[in-house]
């Protein structure tokens, strides 16, 4: 089962890639959210890690349900493009995605050599934060930029609860409220960035 989320968690990301409208980003990105969400409640059961449940629970509502609304409610206020075309053409980004992944998998070899169990997981947690790079270098739009950076956190999220079987819960509730400020602070940033223009 956790293979499979992890899975879904991948596709997520790359579906995120390449999608064109705003709403849909946000889609995408609340269900791959949603499936680490799962990840550490699947996890936390398996080691029996109250902890991580507690998490997995906070991932869900939080990232799932109240970052994509707050983003959405955001974007309607300070009148976001709603057309966010990639600029790394479709023909391109079917050759880079693969590339990515194979790179990421030959780079995180050795360190998947220290780890006795959830090797492959290291793999696509490396490879999904170039992937969530990638989708903020190739936008020039402030949403997908910030859903970008927010995948990032998910994915460096994943490496956490997949190779080190868990994190203390006082980091991971640090890094809640550290991603809350960050998207408050970056909207009223660009806000005021649109404002000049």
């Amino acid at each position: 089962m956790i293979d499979f989320l992890i899975g879904l968690f991948l596709a997520t990301l790359i579906t995120a890639l390449f999608t064109t409208r705003l709403y849909r980003l946000l889609w995408w990105y609340s269900l791959n959210s949603l499936m680490l969400g799962f990840l550490a409640l699947f996890i936390g059961r398996e080691l029996d890690d109250k902890a991580m449940l507690i998490t997995g629970i906070a991932t869900i509502i939080i990232k799932a349900i109240g970052i994509p609304f707050v983003l959405k409610n955001l974007s309607q206020k300070f009148h976001f493009v709603r057309q966010v075309i990639p600029r790394i053409k479709v023909q391109y980004a079917i050759m880079l995605i693969p590339a990515i992944l194979v790179f990421t998998f030959y780079l995180s070899e050795p360190i998947t050599h220290m780890i006795k169990s959830n090797s492959n997981y290291v793999a696509i947690s490396i490879s999904s934060l170039f992937l969530s790079l990638l989708l903020m270098i190739e936008h020039k739009n402030v949403a997908p930029k910030i859903i970008g950076f927010l995948s990032m956190e998910n994915a460096l999220f994943l490496l956490g609860i997949t190779a080190t079987e868990g994190m203390p819960m006082l980091v991971e509730l640090g890094i809640f409220f550290d991603l809350l400020m960050a998207i408050v602070v970056i909207n009223l940033l660009f806000h005021k960035e649109e404002m000049k223009v």
